[in-house]
């Protein structure tokens, strides 16, 4: 489902609809989300490069080598040797798992000044339509941005509509971690906006960690806006079917699993962003302490009983969140199943209270974002229930213990 707001909003014959049109798309155009590109993309090329690379003699390990192995690589390498490898092969070690946060900044932040130089050469094409000056445009700036100082980008990935991760905090130093799983209509253009701000990843993480340092000033905290997934583009047939977010959960957990130490980790996803989680809880680690979703057409499956992760689930929805009318089915490959927030599916219901339709659930000053705060630095005795009567704390056990109860 996207994560901003439509007008008019949908309400359910609108919906159902949309599945029908669904079907017809279907049987005459087969699934958008399977149509690979077939030319080299970038990272593919470092990372092909990477694997006939050698340093001092030695042949570099698979990059598709579990993050520990990888780890050990690296703490195997001098400094200097660190860094060359982030020059050489910079799209490679940039979303390389297992490769230390630091040097991931600091080869993505080659790779962007790359990217912003051949953008700024297909600016000046003049065999590009106006329309593709001003998407190069756009994209040479958004590079710029995130080549500004002090920022941390943990995954980039330039091909296609674009893909990107920023940290938020010290990561290595963390001792509890934040990751923002943002839903539809999220690519490398629209990961910050001058407008809405809270309704994009840069905007929401951002929020995020602020409320959680004024939550709990004592406790080190880092938030990851994960943009790192291909995400639906508006209400077709890619937001009503989970084939992006089973890809966008192998991802998500091969970046969990892959975070530094062993802290706590809690996973905020908003609309889409929450079938990505969803599908992904069934096999995260047990660091993953909580699930919180937000404006979620579901999670696929029934019930949290269903989740075999051992993290807390929780769930919002503001009163005029459009996302209430879609109908919470699944059937035939179409629709993400339960309502999160209902009685039935058993996750812990918050009180979103100052949120404003479908993406305001990140905006400072919303009970939204200050239970998010809560969850994310371990005070879970002071979140605000949806029923104002704490239930959703019944059975919650000390602050910062793990487990569902």
């Amino acid at each position: 489902m996207t994560s901003f707001d439509p007008s008019p909003q949908l309400n359910v014959w609108r919906a159902l609809l949309a599945l029908a049109v669904v079907f017809v798309m279907l049987a005459t155009t087969g699934w958008t989300a399977l149509r690979g590109q077939r030319e080299v993309t970038p990272l593919q090329a470092s990372v092909a490069a990477w694997e006939h690379g050698r340093v001092d003699g030695r042949r570099l390990p698979d990059p598709g080598a579990g993050p520990a192995r990888l780890a050990r690589f690296f703490a195997s390498l001098t400094a200097a040797q660190r860094t060359d490898l982030a020059r050489r092969y910079p799209l490679a070690v940039g979303n390389m798992n297992g490769a230390p946060a630091t040097l991931r900044y600091r080869a993505n932040r080659v790779a962007l000044g790359a990217a912003r130089r051949q953008e700024r050469r297909r600016l000046h094409d003049s065999r590009l339509s106006p329309a593709g000056q001003r998407e190069a445009a756009a994209r040479m700036h958004r590079y710029e941005a995130l080549l500004r100082p002090g920022r941390h980008v943990l995954a980039f990935d330039p091909a296609g509509s674009g893909r990107v991760a920023e940290v938020f905090g010290g990561l290595d130093r963390a001792e509890r971690v934040s990751v923002v799983v943002p839903g539809s209509d999220t690519d490398l253009l629209t990961f910050q906006r001058a407008e809405r701000v809270y309704s994009a990843p840069v905007g929401m993480a951002k929020a995020l960690y602020r409320a959680e340092r004024a939550a709990l000033p004592s406790t080190r905290t880092a938030v990851i806006a994960w943009a790192d997934y291909t995400a639906p583009s508006g209400l077709g047939v890619d937001a009503a079917t989970a084939t992006l977010a089973e890809d966008g959960a192998v991802r998500l957990d091969a970046l969990v699993r892959a975070l530094p130490g062993d802290t706590p980790v809690s996973l905020f996803c908003h609309s889409y962003g929450s079938v990505v989680c969803g599908l992904a809880a069934r096999a995260l680690p047990g660091r993953v302490t909580d699930v919180a979703v937000a404006g979620s057409p579901g999670m696929r499956v029934e019930s949290v009983s269903r989740l075999p992760a051992s993290a807390r689930v929780w769930a919002m929805r503001d009163a005029d969140d459009w996302i209430q009318d879609v109908p919470n089915l699944e059937w035939g490959g179409l629709g993400h199943g339960a309502d999160p927030v209902s009685a039935a599916f058993g996750a812990r219901v918050l009180s979103a209270r100052g949120a404003r339709g479908h993406s305001g659930y990140f905006v400072p000053g919303t009970e939204s974002l200050a239970n998010f705060a809560r969850i994310g630095v371990g005070a879970y005795r002071s979140v605000d229930c949806a029923d104002g009567n704490g239930s959703c704390l019944a059975g919650l056990s000390a602050v910062g213990t793990a487990g569902r109860a």
